[in-house]
């Protein structure tokens, strides 16, 4: 195989077809089953985004509201779960938590074993209803606070900030979470979904794809980029009683000697965008709101200045992390509980996907191309 070519990272790789999502290149649009995201972002809940990419189109009013209440059904913890999430410590990452969740529920739910697309999408509903209480609760009892119940009149943005922070969220503050979510929800063959398909394809189950799934985005240059957005906020210090235009002068200095120095800066660039990452600008407008309704202008300048310093020196745009990193901190989210925020969003997707490849399953298996030494044997 000495003249096969490598491509690492399965960079140009096609590994499969999917209906699921594309990036339309024409016009810079991530599609979910053929719409344009931000237009998804706009007039729908999460709950539809969420049938629609499990399904292929968008809920008829029975459909959803059946779906509806089965999601509002299965919102608790259950007390075996529970139990196990308090045994966790709290100084391991919340994605370790996560990540051990979705094995135990796997591991509880009575269809573990019926791979039928019936139970395919039962189990993933209801994955998609409990795992916002695993983060929200694992969230509070880090700061020695009680678990807040799950309400069934409110809807699943609603009831997620509900359940974080034990009050009902200004209906600004539920709209930019909801608008997160849908963001959030799918991204073509990504690396934890990818994950998730390779899993599929030994016919393991649901609970084992996603729980691998989760392991590859807790990873910095998959789904920790949100939290490192915040951590460079934080190291550039954040400073109340600044204008933007301080905090954006300040941004810029720091931002030019972190080029300088080749410091790697999160957040920025994408291998799929070449012209700027599609989502951005939803999601960019949602946190301009976030700001305004805090009244937190040195964001904003810190915002602008890092973002403009990286444009005029490479030229390359920010990705979908960054302007949703510092809403979720706005909103009052822990920084470690950014990405576990990412994992109740990308479920829909995960599941999407995993039901896909079984649908139409070939064990996913590459080759290598060996570089050790040549054969040798013990004397």
């Amino acid at each position: 195989m000495a003249d096969t070519e490598i491509r690492k990272g399965l960079a140009g790789v096609v590994a499969d077809t999917t209906a699921v999502s594309k990036v339309n290149a024409e016009t810079n649009s991530l599609l979910y089953r053929g719409y344009p995201v931000q237009e998804l972002a706009e007039k729908c809940s999460a709950e539809e985004v969420a049938l629609l990419l499990w399904t292929g189109e968008l809920p008829s009013e029975e459909e959803l509201e059946a779906f509806r209440t089965l999601e509002r059904e299965n919102r608790a913890l259950t007390p075996e779960l529970k139990r196990v999430i308090d045994e966790l410590p709290t100084t391991c990452h919340p994605m370790d938590v996560c990540r051990t969740a979705a094995s135990v529920i796997g591991a509880q739910h009575p269809l573990a074993e019926d791979n039928s697309p019936e139970a395919e999408l039962r189990k993933a509903q209801e994955l998609f209803a409990v795992m916002p209480a695993v983060v929200c609760y694992d969230q509070r009892r880090r700061h020695g606070q009680e678990l807040v119940e799950p309400r069934e009149d409110l809807d699943y943005a609603q009831n997620f900030l509900w359940m974080a922070f034990g009050e009902e969220a200004a209906p600004e503050v539920v709209d930019a979470f909801r608008v997160s979510i849908i963001l959030y929800a799918e991204h073509s063959f990504n690396a934890s979904t990818f994950t998730a398909r390779v899993i599929t394809s030994t016919l393991s189950d649901l609970h084992s794809a996603v729980t691998g799934a989760i392991g590859a985005l807790k990873g910095p240059l998959h789904g920790g980029a949100n939290e490192a957005v915040m951590h460079t906020f934080e190291e550039l210090g954040i400073r109340k009683e600044e204008t933007a235009e301080e905090a954006e002068k300040r941004a810029k200095e720091w931002m030019d000697r972190a080029l300088a120095e080749k410091k790697k800066v999160m957040g920025f660039g994408h291998r799929v965008y070449k012209h700027g990452d599609s989502r951005v600008p939803t999601m960019q407008e949602a946190l301009f709101r976030m700001l305004d309704h805090y009244d937190r202008q040195e964001i904003l300048g810190l915002y602008n200045g890092l973002a403009k310093s990286m444009d005029e020196a490479k030229s390359i745009k920010p990705n979908l992390d960054y302007p949703a990193g510092p809403t979720y901190w706005l909103m009052g989210f822990d920084i470690p509980t950014f990405t576990p925020i990412f994992v109740c969003a990308r479920i829909t997707g995960w599941t999407a996907h995993i039901m896909e490849q079984r649908a139409n399953n070939s064990l996913i298996r590459p080759l290598s191309d060996y570089s050790g030494p040549d054969e040798r044997h013990l004397s």
